[in-house]
């Protein structure tokens, strides 16, 4: 049982001081993201129901904003942003089980007894070792009439170092180009945060073409290029009134790799595939699913 302790009577500062504690204990950025994103959520939510600005730590933690919570969540209520199942398709079940996860980790961190009762992991759909292979060359070499060429080219790049690092593509969204060595030996390889990971020589292929059609974008940046392994491939749109920053100078944001993602894979194969289903090593007790032929 949890030994009650003092907490911040604020529920916004305790969160970031949550948040600030899982930094200082080495937990990995995508984690220290996750549990921030769910728990603004949590707040978002319960600030609504309760129609205020602030709320008490123990205000936000009463298990009735957490029950109210859980159900919008799962109703997809709370949905930024569309997916492939429209906008209020429900919530994934294993995203349903990350939020318990973090409000249980919330409740530790603030010595509370509280605790959600935590499902079972479901098991993720993911590919056979030799499907993974025929997608990412698939991608790399198939574009659906219409696609942009660089941005394919960039999706396959990207998904065959999710496949070879076994990272997400928040883990490798802050790689630069210098990062790349393609030309070590024995093995080329990809500077990670862990330190440099040997890649295949398919994968560095993909990568090698993406880095020739990247420096044909930066070329237009006339020495400006601030070296972003992955960069959008077109302008965005304006904001503000102000023209969007050229193609190089910002990085691609993890949203719009998704995004990328998903639409190749929808176009070259009929049906959603995440990216973390290219992973090369997995429990052999989930089972692999199978895609129509492309066509």
């Amino acid at each position: 049982m949890p030994t009650a302790r003092p907490h911040p009577a604020d529920a916004f500062t305790a969160v970031n001081g949550f948040l600030d504690k899982l930094e200082q204990r080495g937990y990995v950025y995508e984690t220290r993201r996750l549990r921030g994103h769910l728990l603004n959520e949590y707040l978002e939510h319960a600030l609504g129901e309760a129609k205020t600005t602030t709320l008490t730590t123990d205000e936000l933690m009463d298990l009735v904003h957490a029950d109210a919570w859980l159900a919008a969540a799962a109703a997809g209520e709370t949905r930024r942003r569309n997916t492939l199942l429209g906008p209020d398709a429900a919530a994934a079940y294993n995203s349903q089980r990350a939020r318990i996860q973090t409000w249980n980790a919330f409740a530790e961190h603030l010595g509370l007894p509280l605790r959600l009762e935590l499902p079972p992991a479901a098991h993720g759909d993911w590919l056979e070792p030799e499907e993974a292979h025929k997608l990412l060359r698939t991608l790399a070499v198939k574009r659906p009439v219409g696609a942009n060429a660089a941005t394919s080219l960039r999706t396959a790049a990207v998904a065959a170092l999710v496949a070879a690092t076994g990272r997400s593509i928040p883990g490798l969204h802050r790689l630069d180009v210098t990062d790349a060595d393609l030309d070590h030996r024995p093995f080329p390889q990809i500077e990670l945060d862990s330190g440099p990971h040997p890649l295949d020589k398919e994968t560095a292929d993909i990568l090698r073409r993406w880095l020739d059609v990247r420096a044909g974008i930066t070329e237009q940046l006339e020495g400006t290029d601030p070296g972003y392994l992955w960069i959008p491939t077109k302008p965005g749109r304006p904001r503000d009134g102000n023209e969007p920053p050229k193609p190089g100078l910002t990085r691609a944001a993890v949203r719009t790799l998704h995004a990328a993602h998903r639409t190749l894979v929808m176009q070259v194969f009929g049906a959603p595939m995440r990216p973390g289903a290219l992973l090369l090593s997995r429990p052999s007790v989930r089972h692999p699913v199978r895609f129509p032929e492309p066509c």
